[in-house]
């Protein structure tokens, strides 16, 4: 990147259509941004690899390595925000996507004020992530966090947890035993723009217990309340030491 775009955010904009990749960029730079340009995927990658972008607009519709396929070989070497574009109503790309590592999605036709929006919101909320305050909290004998290394230690062995994964862990842990609702929690980990999208939160809550639970399907430490939100198991009170009987 040249020296005097240091200071600015670099998007890196994959489209193999040349009339969407002018588009956006004309917008982007208009915000401030710094933008590169891909036409296919892997283009994409090597980009990714060279030039250290801070965050990918990524099309799931090219010839070749599609934006999927792009997605995964990212995710292979680099956890660089990815917001996709895809095509309205296809849920099942949107899902596909998030699945797969994806930060956000934006659907065509949009607004360039609402993708403006959603990378603000994105890069915002990987730079605030939380400190870590102590090096591994143990949960019990078969969960612990290592918050250095953003991974959690399932039964002896270290599962990697994606940015959005940990934060999500994060705030749950934080407010161990108490209800955190749908909204609260998209405030803390998406951001304020998300008020409403329950699901990113119900997918992420399933990603997370296929991951720390043993049995994801009768889970032990994330619990659903109806109507209310989610609870992180209240790990502080059950580890207190229990009163002396009284002779």
């Amino acid at each position: 990147m040249p020296a005097e775009n240091k200071s600015r955010k670099h998007i890196l904009v994959v489209d193999d259509e040349p009339r969407m990749v002018r588009f956006i960029r004309l917008n982007l730079e208009a915000d401030g941004y710094w933008v590169s340009e891909a036409s296919d995927g892997l283009e994409a990658l090597q980009r990714v690899r060279e030039h250290l972008p801070d965050l990918v607009v990524l099309d799931v519709a090219m010839p070749g390595l599609d934006g999927f396929e792009t997605l995964a070989e990212i995710r292979k070497v680099s956890e660089v925000p990815v917001i996709m574009l895809t095509v309205r109503g296809e849920e099942g790309d949107r899902i596909r996507g998030l699945e797969l590592g994806a930060d956000d999605y934006v659907t065509k036709p949009f607004s360039p004020r609402e993708l403006a929006s959603r990378i603000k919101a994105v890069l915002r909320r990987t730079a605030m992530m939380p400190p870590a305050d102590r090096t591994v909290l143990v949960i019990d004998d078969d969960l612990s966090i290592d918050f250095p290394r953003h991974e959690v230690i399932v039964q002896g062995k270290r599962v990697k947890l994606r940015p959005t994964e940990w934060r999500l862990l994060y705030h749950l842990v934080n407010n161990a035993g108490w209800v955190m609702s749908h909204d609260t929690l998209l405030s803390k980990v998406w951001g304020h723009e998300y008020q409403g999208a329950d699901h990113y939160v119900r997918l992420y809550i399933t990603y997370l217990r296929q991951k720390i639970e043993p049995d994801p399907s009768h889970p032990k430490y994330i619990f659903t309340e109806r109507g209310a939100g989610y609870r992180f198991v209240d790990f502080r009170r059950r580890q207190l030491p229990k009163p002396a009987e009284a002779e």
